[in-house]
Order: structure tokens, then C-alpha cells, then sequence
């Protein structure tokens, strides 16, 4: 059976290690391929490979570092449809969401292509007499990016293309159960022309992933996954010197105001709720319904098109595609199928019920129905915890008032949204809502490559988002300095503050 081995510096090369870890096609329940664990020593060497490869990468011009990220882009188009299949064969996602995804991930290194223009700093003339100042943007050294199972693309391009441009050297420590995307994307870079050791994946378990938060070769750690890892993380790498943004979880929000299109509504939350098996940050769980009119509404336009979703395996293309795949392993469909039961047990309403899914042909594959709750109110689990599955819960509310309090009353605050046509509502949600990436008539709000990816309160840890501006920032340090020219006078010595105005 293949096994799916490390990348450092330059080469696919085996662990030492015997252990593995099967990798499943969750459509079909079948193990697929297996993935190595690492050993201690094996990370070790990733780093030095890493540490060794960042001085010449470091000093590689901005302009020939886009030059290899372009190459890169291109190749990634290139071997799109082959990406799309490797995701769809380990996440079970549908194949437009995998291509989607990749497409995501794409804009990101565009918009790393971009780096000459993007650290180029700022320079002062005659800040003082003969005196001129300019800053530099310079980069960390060796990153690490540790990522979730949910865009095995995606993700690490949130990272890896912005810190390999600003001149860091990476090592990306993938998810065990979707393991082939990011080896296939070390391959495309070396291809590219990237230099041996400058991006590194290394499979492993967490206590040799813990390295990456330890080791003073590491200077900055970039993650997304659960709250409770992202604190640990934070805290961890922050207490050992290094710079760190760490994602969390989320329960995103959309209030429906009783004038909002509802059609178009019901399209979008659709979308939001079911759209890659609700297996994303930034789905749509919890719809805040303003009025007893409007849930009921709601719900009688939901309840047809969740029982007619298509649910099935994600490698069926074209107009018989499905449009929602399986979750990503048996143990996570348990757990959904555990929000469900809880769901039921502290009383809320099951309106759909998406427990006992059968798919005609796959039997062993890992499916969870759409489902649909009512009368969900902030006490029940299920309105509190991320659940990461197809499940829609409605809560209803009188008025916009108490919507909002709701809304802002969550721990997670990562997405929210808004359906209204008045413009007072839809401004008034803008500036009060406590999220980070904010949606008015728009499902999904994640922002473009050119803007940055981040939410609020224990959905993220850290003070720098993801791509974007601050994911220039992040990858860099600024290094300020200020000059004069000897001019052949004489000078004498002052020891106060030096003042240059």
C-alpha cells in the first residue's frame, strides 16, 4: 500500500519510523493509502534543513522569490484537476468545493507575487539636518504552519506562499487524515524552481509537532484548528519567544431582518450551512430569525430543499454532481451524530433529521443528512459548540435588539451576517457586530487574498491575521534606520535625547 512520506530539504523521503496511520476515503469507508509518523529526530532534521536554506533564500531578491511564486501558479492550474482529486479522494468534499478550494488558495500566492511592491518600506528625506530615515522589511528566518483537515490546500497557502515570499523558509505539519495535497504542492514548488530545504513537510504525531513550538530555531507559528489547540499553541510558542497567529473555532451567525429577500435568503444560508459538509470555519450553523413570521417562513422554504439535497460521493462531476459529500472520518460523523442526539435531548426542535443517511452503493461511507433544528436557544449545546457538520439550527428572536445581543453574547466571534434590504440594519450590524469578517446579504464572508482572514474573541489568538496586509506583517520584522553622511564639519558630543527636527 503507498505511503505517504516526508518532504525535506527537496526529496520525498520515508520516515524511519514504522508507525503509520491509514488514510480513508470517507465516501467509501475504505483505507486508501497510509501516512508515516515521524520521529523526533526526523523533525529535528527538517528544521536544521529549513535553518540551513534561509540565509541564501533570505538574501534571494523579492523579485526572482515572485518569479518562482508565479511559476508556481502556474503549475498549480496546470495540475488543478489532479489536486482536486486528491482532496476529494482523502476529505470527501465534492469536486467544484475542491476546486474551489484550490482556486482560494491560488489568489493567495497571486496576491505573494505581488511582495516587491509589498515590503518595499518607507524612506524620510531630511528628517533632520543631513539626516534621512527608511525602514525595512526583512524576514523571521524558519515558520511552521500547522493545519486542519478542512482545506488541505487552502490553508497552508493562507501561509506558506506570503512567508516564502517575504524570504522565510516553512515546514508544514499537515493533518494525518488528508496528507497527499501538501506533498503534491512540495513537489509543484520544487518545480517551480524553489531552492532545496526552503518548504518542508514533515507527518507526525503532536508531541513531535510540539517541536515546532519549542525549538529557538522557529520564530513564528502560524495555525488553525480547535480554540482549545490554538490556546495551547499560542501560549506555548508566545512563552518560548516566537510570533504566533493561532485560528480557532467558530459558530457564525446570520440574522434575517423580517424584510430581507427571503428567497435569495434561503439560497444563501443553503449554501453557508451545507456547502462542504458544514466542515468549514466559516460555515453557517445558527440563523437568528427577527420574528415568529420570519423563522416560520424560513422554514417552510428550508425544509424542502434540505430533504432534496444531493448527498453522495464528492468525485462525480458535471450536472449529476453531488452537492454534499461525506464527513471526513467515521469518528467525526459520530460526533456530529452526538450534537444531533443532544440537540433532540435538551429540546430543540428537530425538523430534519439527517441521522441514519444511507447513500445507495456506499454503505460504509461516512455520511451525515442535512439537518434542520428550530427553537435553538443559546443555553443548548448545540447553539454553544462548533459542531462541523451539516446541521442548521433556527433561533428566534422579537426584534433586531436582541438579535444583535445574542449574536455578541457568543465566546466564538470568527463570521456574521446580515439579510436585510434597509440600509440602516445592514449599517447599524457593520459597526455594532463583534465578529471579525462580517457578511451583509453574503453567506460566507471570507475575505479576498489582497484583504486578511481573521475573527474576534477566542476565535483566534494572536494579533496578526492571515494573508493580506497583516500576513505581510506577520512574516516580517521592520528594522527602522536613520543616517548622516559625514560632511567634514566638526561636531561635538550631546547626551541628551537626540532630537533631529
Amino acid at each position: 500500500m503507498e505511503t505517504v512520506g516526508n518532504f525535506i530539504n527537496g526529496k520525498i523521503c520515508q520516515s524511519i519510523n514504522s508507525e503509520t496511520l491509514p488514510v480513508t476515503n470517507p465516501a467509501t469507508g475504505k483505507v486508501i493509502r497510509q501516512v508515516s509518523q515521524s520521529t523526533e529526530q526526523e523533525m529535528l532534521g527538517a528544521i536544521a534543513a529549513a535553518h540551513n536554506a534561509f540565509p541564501a533564500w533570505a538574501k534571494t531578491t523579492p523579485l526572482r522569490r515572485a518569479r518562482i511564486l508565479f511559476h508556481f501558479k502556474a503549475l498549480l492550474e496546470q495540475h488543478r484537476d489532479e489536486l482536486a482529486e486528491l482532496i476529494v479522494s482523502e476529505h470527501g468534499k465534492v469536486y467544484s468545493d475542491a476546486l474551489g478550494e484550490l482556486t482560494r488558495g491560488i489568489e493567495v500566492v497571486e496576491f505573494a507575487c505581488g511582495i516587491p511592491h509589498l515590503i518595499k518600506g518607507e524612506y524620510s528625506a531630511n528628517v533632520g539636518g543631513g539626516v534621512d530615515s527608511f525602514s525595512l522589511m526583512q524576514p523571521l528566518g524558519v515558520v511552521a504552519g500547522i493545519t486542519p483537515f478542512n482545506f488541505p490546500a487552502m490553508v497552508p497557502m493562507w501561509m506558506f506562499p506570503v512567508a516564502l515570499a517575504c524570504g522565510n523558509t516553512f515546514i508544514l505539519k499537515p493533518p494525518a487524515p488528508v496528507p497527499s495535497a501538501s506533498l503534491r504542492l512540495a513537489e509543484l514548488l520544487t518545480e517551480a524552481g524553489l531552492p532545496d530545504g526552503v518548504f518542508n513537510v514533515v507527518h507526525c504525531n503532536n508531541d513531535v509537532a510540539s517541536l515546532l513550538t519549542t525549538d529557538p530555531r522557529i520564530q513564528a507559528v502560524s495555525f488553525v484548528g480547535s480554540s482549545g489547540v490554538a490556546e495551547h499553541i499560542y501560549k506555548t510558542a508566545s512563552a518560548h519567544g516566537k510570533r504566533v497567529q493561532a485560528f480557532g473555532a467558530a459558530k457564525n451567525h446570520a440574522i434575517v431582518m423580517p424584510d430581507a429577500d427571503l428567497d435569495a435568503t434561503v439560497n444563501a444560508i443553503m449554501g453557508g450551512a451545507f456547502g462542504s459538509a458544514g466542515e468549514r470555519c466559516m460555515a453557517l450553523p445558527l440563523v437568528v430569525a427577527v420574528g415568529d413570521d420570519t423563522a416560520d417562513k424560513l422554514i417552510a422554504r428550508l425544509t424542502p430543499l434540505i430533504t432534496a439535497l444531493r448527498v453522495g460521493p464528492g468525485n462525480i462531476k458535471g450536472d449529476k454532481e453531488n452537492e454534499m459529500g461525506p464527513v471526513v472520518s467515521r469518528a467525526h460523523q459520530k460526533k456530529v451524530l452526538g450534537y444531533i442526539d443532544k440537540g433532540v435531548a435538551e429540546g430543540a426542535r428537530l425538523i430534519i433529521d439527517g441521522r441514519n443517511y444511507k447513500v445507495e452503493g456506499h454503505p460504509n461511507g461516512f455520511y451525515v443528512g442535512g439537518t434542520l433544528f428550530d427553537s435553538v436557544t443559546p443555553d443548548m449545546t448545540i447553539y454553544r459548540e462548533e459542531i462541523f457538520g451539516p446541521v442548521l439550527g433556527i433561533v428566534r428572536v422579537p426584534d433586531y435588539e436582541t438579535a444583535i445581543a445574542t449574536v455578541n453574547g457568543h465566546e466564538f466571534g470568527n463570521g456574521s451576517a446580515i439579510f436585510t434590504t434597509s440600509g440602516h440594519y445592514a449599517r447599524e450590524f457593520v459597526q455594532t457586530v463583534e465578529a471579525g469578517m462580517v457578511g451583509v446579504n453574503i453567506p460566507v464572508p471570507v475575505p479576498m487574498a489582497f484583504h486578511s482572514f481573521g475573527g474576534w474573541k477566542r476565535s483566534v489568538f494572536g494579533a496578526l491575521n492571515a494573508h493580506g496586509p497583516d500576513g505581510v506583517r506577520f512574516y516580517t520584522r521592520m528594522k527602522t534606520v536613520t543616517t548622516r553622511w559625514p560632511s567634514g564639519q566638526q561636531t561635538v558630543s550631546e547626551f541628551s535625547m537626540p532630537t533631529l527636527g
